[in-house]
């Protein structure tokens, strides 16, 4: 039986808060930045690989910055998720993935069992991309295609790796894991409105993601006519309404779309904007509904561009398809749920995206969720009793029990 200790947990999960720690000065409570490559990134995956290897796991980092700890055994279950935040980010996301597997990881080999590992999957936020580092390892994303993508300040991924080339060894195959088991922190309002405290995850969302640009005309903004004007950030707002319009009868309560960042250009008071780029991303259990949502907002961006005589610039679209979490990883999450927590755990899906989705181009994969106090994450009140982290702990652990060694 593996037998985690809480303590040890929770203080793995504080010292990895203060990597990239938020000024407290700001309110920022236990907000934490650590974007994919920053100084506190890679000093985190330097502890991490210390830890890995106290715990009798050999950490290996591969080409991109994938850190894993890796069992003797030459086939067993893989745990983690990943360690790297969104620029204003919290204390949880992804790095309870990553402590929860150690921990497990841990125990279990002080029971006697040698056949769990460990990953820190890279750049699971995006800073380049939609779930980079797993993405590129499980063959979803070449490495060379990788390269070119730059982040929002203009660095690329090629560059930006190279501050790990120290550390970067060989590709770890995935067909050396027989599954793959992540626990999260729900990042959305269901489980904590209900007072619940385990959800068990049956699937991903699917999502796409791209960066469209309208280019209209620069000019002067005190002498230049409203009617003559082809203001880029206009036909920014004209899309974003026509969309919702247009999506009405396509989508159910469940489908979401974004406009996350825009960036106006020459971005000054007294000048109309040129050029206006943003992304657009949209997210669907139902792989058609999202390809009728992509036609919608092709075809929207080139209308709205032909009637203000502009032209409009689509970027390569990233995503990634809905995915299924395997039956039997399901199953051993519920029992132990149930048994942890009787009737206060539920089956659900996870709108959020995650490296499991890669993963499952491999081998079986489950998702654990545990409850976001009001559904906040992303954010620097991103937060979770610690009751309820150890709890979640408690469960996957069981869960990994009854999925036992070898194959699944």
């Amino acid at each position: 039986m593996i037998s985690v200790d809480p303590d040890r947990f929770l203080a793995d999960l504080h010292r990895l808060q203060s990597f990239g720690a938020a000024n407290p000065g700001l309110g920022s409570g236990k907000g934490v930045v650590r974007p994919a490559y920053s100084d506190p990134d890679i000093a985190a995956r330097r502890w991490l690989a210390g830890r890995m290897e106290e715990a009798g796991l050999a950490p290996w980092f591969d080409p991109v910055g994938n850190l894993f700890g890796l069992a003797d055994a030459e086939r067993g279950m893989l745990l983690g998720s990943h360690s790297d935040t969104q620029p204003e980010g919290g204390w949880l996301d992804g790095a309870l993935g990553v402590i929860a597997g150690l921990e497990i990881a841990r125990a279990a080999r002080a029971a006697g069992r040698q056949d769990l590992s460990v990953v820190s999957f890279q750049d699971e936020e995006g800073r380049f991309g939609v779930t980079t580092g797993s993405a590129i390892w499980s063959g979803q994303l070449p490495l060379n295609e990788a390269d070119s993508l730059t982040s929002p300040d203009g660095e690329s991924f090629a560059a930006a790796r190279q501050r790990m080339a120290d550390l970067a060894g060989d590709w770890i195959a995935p067909g050396r894991f027989a599954g793959f088991l992540e626990m999260h922190i729900e990042q959305g309002p269901w489980l904590d409105r209900a007072g619940e405290a385990v959800g068990v995850v049956e699937a991903i969302v699917g999502i796409r993601d791209m960066t469209i640009t309208f280019k209209g005309q620069q000019n002067h903004a005190g002498t230049t006519p409203m009617a003559g004007r082809r203001d880029a950030f206009q036909a920014l707002a004209a899309f974003n309404a026509a969309i919702a319009e247009r999506f009405a009868n396509v989508v159910t309560p469940q489908t979401v779309w974004t406009i996350g960042h825009v960036a106006l250009h020459p971005g000054a008071h007294s000048v109309v904007p040129g050029r206006a780029a943003f992304s657009m991303q949209w997210r669907d259990s139902d792989t058609d509904r999202l390809a009728r949502m992509e036609r919608i907002i092709r075809d929207t961006a080139d209308e709205i561009a032909r009637a203000r005589g502009m032209t409009v610039d689509l970027g390569r679209m990233l995503g990634l398809d809905p995915v299924a979490m395997a039956p039997g990883i399901v199953e051993a999450c519920a029992a132990a749920a149930e048994e942890a927590v009787p009737g206060r755990w539920r089956r659900m899906p996870s709108g959020a995206l995650h490296d499991a989705t890669n993963a499952a181009r491999h081998m079986p994969v489950g998702m654990l969720f545990v409850p976001s106090k009001g559904g906040i994450s992303h954010d620097f009140a991103e937060d979770t009793d610690e009751a309820d982290l150890v709890r979640g702990l408690q469960v996957m652990a069981a869960a990994v029990d009854r999925l036992g060694p070898g194959p699944l």
